[in-house]
Parts: C-alpha cells; sequence; structure tokens
C-alpha cells in the first residue's frame, strides 16, 4: 500500500483528484460549522483552508478516496508542515481542524473510523504578550484627549475607541461590529457579541463613558445614508473596521517613543495584565475577556509576575 502511494505521489496525476471529489463534502463540513458549531467566519476560512491543504496533501500522495486516509497520513502532512518551518500554532491549529474534520466524517457515515483521534501536533509555545505599561497607556490616552479638543470629530472618534478598547479589553473585531443601541451609558456598559456566537456584557469607566458621550455628539457629522446603526464610523460614513482601528493604535502610539509598537490587541493584553496587577479575580479577567476556558486568561497571570520579576531585578539591591 506503501508502495502503491509513494508511486501515485510520484505519478502526480493518479491522487490529484482526490480534493475535487470531496468539494461535497468539504461544502457539507463548512455547513456543519457554521450551523451546528456556531464558529466565526474567521474560523471556518481558517479550518476550511486547512482541510484543502490537507485534501490536496492526501491527493499527493496517490489517496483517492477519503476513507483510505490514516494516521501516518496526516502525521506525515504535519511532518512536512514542520520541516517548512510552519510554526507551532499553525500546526496546533491544523491538527485540530483535522481531528474536528475526521470526527465529524465518522458521525455522518463519511468515514468508517477517525484516523485522528491520536493526532498530536506540536504544543504551543505560551509566548508573553506585548503590554503597555501602566503609565504608557494613561500617555496614550492623554494624546488621544489632547488631539480630540480640535473640531475633526474623526479625532473624537479615536479616542473614543482607544478609551473603550483600554477599559472593556474587548477585541478590535467585536469593537467595530458595535452599534450605537450596543452602548448603556446608564450602566456604563457595551453589549458586545463574542466568539462562537455567544454574547456578554462588559462595564467601562468613568473616562470610557466620558470620551463615548462626546463622540456620540459629533457622530452625526460623519452619517451618511446608508451608515446604519454603526457606532464607529469613518470619514465616508462607513462602518470602521478593524484595519482602520489598528491604523489608529499604531500611529497614537508611534508618538511615545519608549512604548512598544503594539495593535489592539496589545490593549487588550494590557487591560487585562493591569487589572490583575490591581487585584481583579481572574475568573472575573475571563469573563470580561469572553475566554472560554480560564487556561487562556491564566496566561495574564505569568505577564504579571514576569513584569514583577523585572522591577524587581532593577529595584532591589540584591536581586
Amino acid at each position: 500500500m506503501e508502495g502503491d502511494r509513494t508511486g501515485g505521489a510520484r505519478a502526480g496525476g493518479e491522487g490529484s483528484a482526490l480534493p475535487g471529489r470531496c468539494a461535497e463534502v468539504v461544502d457539507a463540513f463548512a455547513r456543519h460549522l457554521r450551523s451546528e458549531r456556531g464558529r466565526s467566519a474567521h474560523t471556518v476560512r481558517a479550518y476550511l483552508g486547512d482541510i484543502r491543504h490537507l485534501l490536496a496533501h492526501l491527493g499527493e500522495q496517490g489517496i483517492e478516496e477519503l476513507p483510505e486516509t490514516r494516521l501516518a497520513d496526516l502525521r506525515s502532512w504535519l511532518g512536512a508542515q514542520a520541516d517548512a518551518g510552519a510554526a507551532r500554532s499553525t500546526l496546533a491549529r491544523r491538527a485540530a481542524a483535522a481531528r474536528t474534520f475526521f470526527t465529524w466524517a465518522e458521525h455522518t457515515g463519511r468515514m468508517p473510523a477517525d484516523p485522528s483521534l491520536r493526532l498530536v501536533a506540536p504544543k504551543r509555545t505560551r509566548t508573553l504578550p506585548g503590554v503597555l505599561k501602566q503609565a504608557e497607556a494613561d500617555e496614550l490616552l492623554d494624546l488621544a484627549a489632547v488631539r480630540a479638543d480640535d473640531q475633526d470629530p474623526v479625532h473624537h472618534r479615536d479616542r473614543a475607541i482607544l478609551e473603550l478598547l483600554y477599559a472593556s479589553g474587548i477585541r478590535v473585531g467585536e469593537l467595530a461590529a458595535l452599534d450605537v443601541d450596543d452602548i448603556d451609558m446608564g450602566q456604563r456598559t457595551v453589549r458586545v457579541m463574542g466568539k462562537g456566537g455567544k454574547e456578554r456584557v462588559v462595564p467601562f469607566g468613568l473616562p470610557a463613558g466620558r470620551a463615548l458621550e462626546q463622540w456620540l455628539t459629533v457622530r452625526g457629522r460623519l452619517v451618511r445614508p446608508g451608515s446604519g446603526p454603526a457606532l464607529f464610523l469613518g470619514r465616508r460614513g462607513h462602518r470602521v473596521d478593524p484595519r482602520q482601528v489598528r491604523a489608529v493604535v499604531h500611529e497614537l502610539l508611534s508618538h511615545l517613543p519608549d512604548a512598544p509598537d503594539l495593535g489592539p490587541h496589545g490593549l487588550r493584553h494590557s487591560a487585562a495584565t493591569h487589572l490583575l496587577e490591581g487585584g481583579a479575580d481572574l475568573r472575573m479577567v475571563q469573563e470580561l475577556l469572553g475566554h472560554a476556558s480560564l487556561a487562556t486568561t491564566q496566561i495574564y497571570t505569568h505577564v504579571s509576575v514576569d513584569r514583577l520579576r523585572q522591577s524587581y531585578q532593577q529595584a532591589h539591591p540584591r536581586a
């Protein structure tokens, strides 16, 4: 069997039919991810890309039918990517996509058995996320407030965006998707639709509330036909997208020479780290950030310890 597969791979033609034959299966898997699993559009795109990549690899190995797939084939797929220099995070995601796909294929009768049960990818390297120091966060928001003193409504918008990102720790995609009605100024909360279609309500403080109020007083100057209920608008009246928000964060941070160059996700990391440094409960931070697992939130405890160690080494005479 191995010889046949190697020959098919060398010939380059026999296995090439498999991806085409599996088009219906991939489409059905996409519907499963969207409708039954409630996965986000971003996750669906990533998983489908991974599965198409896998099917192309299987075709190159001379595997013409999906039920022919074995654990060794899946391991060779991941191994080829590792040899090509793929990041551990990429390999972990692709292994997860393969397990989800083959589990679904077995449950729907498309596979006699799931070959991915013992498929293991390299463990992710838990890198410490970059964060601002509290003084740097204050300086950034003060700069945004100074710029908002002029008559440009976009500067008021930028200040409100930065204040809300740092105050709430929401994701940039969640912020871009906000509507005006998602803000409750009385309770100082924002209603967010997070990953997997899970809704949560996140509080924000007085500075963010004041910035939002000022933005809402000038938002009408950017409204155009078709603006709809979007909370944050661009100059042409369209809903802002994550790319625009990233540009705002990078541009303002560029004026702080000693601060790290972070995007909106860096403000999310900073908010979580500063909450924990201030004594917040880990599970409260988990709820605030919308993490499904507490283990994801725990990385911020490592960030805080790392910063404490750095401060100790700089300040203690016998460090």
